[in-house]
């Protein structure tokens, strides 16, 4: 069964950066992969993805601020985040896309002053 770990996270200020890391037990070659996140009281939603061909697309609200990028072996994949607000408080978790394995513990991510 593959196994997610991600990583990174922390309590920023508005306006930092940080680098979310989603290690994998296993290649990810061939297969689609995202990040999605879950704020208190609210439902996970997808944040970006990327395919196999490194195309990405990501949530409004992320577009500019946010990148995701891939390494295929070993399987890892990363999300910079930067211009961090408040609104992006959240645990963070990655998974295929669409979504097909179990959840990893994910990763807090605080943004406040």
């Amino acid at each position: 069964q593959v196994q997610l770990v991600e990583s990174g996270g922390g309590l920023v200020q508005p306006g930092g950066s940080l680098r979310l890391s989603c290690t994998v037990s296993g290649t990810i070659f061939g297969i689609y992969m995202a990040w999605y996140r879950q704020a208190p009281g609210k439902q996970r939603e997808l944040v970006a993805r990327i395919t196999t061909d490194r195309s990405t697309k990501y949530l409004d609200s992320v577009k500019g601020r946010f990148t995701i990028s891939r390494d295929n072996v070993p399987g890892a994949v990363y999300l910079q985040m930067d211009s961090l607000k408040p609104g992006d408080t959240a645990v963070y978790y990655c998974n295929s896309y669409p979504k097909t394995g179990s959840w990893g513990q994910g990763t807090q991510v605080t943004v406040s002053s």
